[in-house]
């Protein structure tokens, strides 16, 4: 127990030593998301599984984060509103009645997003450019679904459409946490403006009670902020 609290100790006091005041920034951007989808996503109709392709939507991104410098390393945990989501459109399929049904989906989801990265700063004569990457993990507070239909049977047209707000928990729409990894660069000026470039992977099946289908994110950030 002594050997253990002095390197503790030992580390806390090398941290102390090497480690700057923390920077406090904030920044926000725009998001281009995807959803990664394998499985059976697509509709099951009169036992057919239609085949769906997937597309992007827009959001957007808005933060803080507290930077820990130590040397040309540091650690920069964060708190972030994040858009994430994705498209699913053009599903055609040749259904047993001889109709063709076409189906597209779009999921809009917002998610307070904690990531904890480690970054590498390289310094040039205006500022520093930094590289990095680290864990996160994203808590669901609130999404739409929108859906709409046509069903082509013998030349009739049959609509439909929806517009639901989407339920986060374990047997709701989708699961209430999304964990992945992420990694990010940028160029911080000697002023404090900074321009972030993120990229969000998610690891974890987004989708409850699943049936072979999996939902997993992928986002990517453009954002400009500023450290205090």
């Amino acid at each position: 127990m002594k050997k253990l609290i002095l390197s503790l100790f030992l580390i806390a006091s090398s941290i102390a030593v090497f480690a700057q005041l923390p920077s406090i920034g904030i920044k926000g951007g725009v998001n281009f998301a995807t959803i990664s989808g394998s499985g059976t996503e697509s509709q099951t109709v009169a036992g057919t599984n239609l085949i769906a392709h997937s597309g992007s939507i827009t959001s957007f991104n808005v933060g803080v984060f507290i930077d820990v410098k130590m040397g040309h390393f540091s650690l920069q945990p964060a708190v972030s509103l994040t858009g994430k989501g994705g498209t699913f459109n053009g599903v055609t399929g040749q259904l047993p009645n001889g109709s063709v049904s076409t189906v597209d989906s779009k999921y809009h989801l917002y998610y307070v997003q904690v990531p904890v990265n480690v970054l590498y700063h390289v310094p040039f004569v205006v500022g520093d450019f930094y590289i990095g990457a680290g864990p996160y993990v994203g808590l669901g507070v609130y999404g739409k679904h929108k859906q709409s239909a046509d069903n082509n049977s013998n030349g009739t047209h049959t609509y439909f459409s929806s517009d639901e707000k989407v339920k986060f928990g374990d047997n709701d729409d989708i699961k209430p946490y999304d964990l992945g990894a992420n990694a990010l660069a940028g160029i911080k000026l000697k002023g404090g403006l900074l321009l972030n470039l993120n990229y969000d992977l998610g690891l974890s099946n987004i989708l409850p009670n699943a049936d072979g289908r999996n939902f997993k994110t992928r986002t990517l950030g453009v954002s400009v902020g500023f450290v205090f």
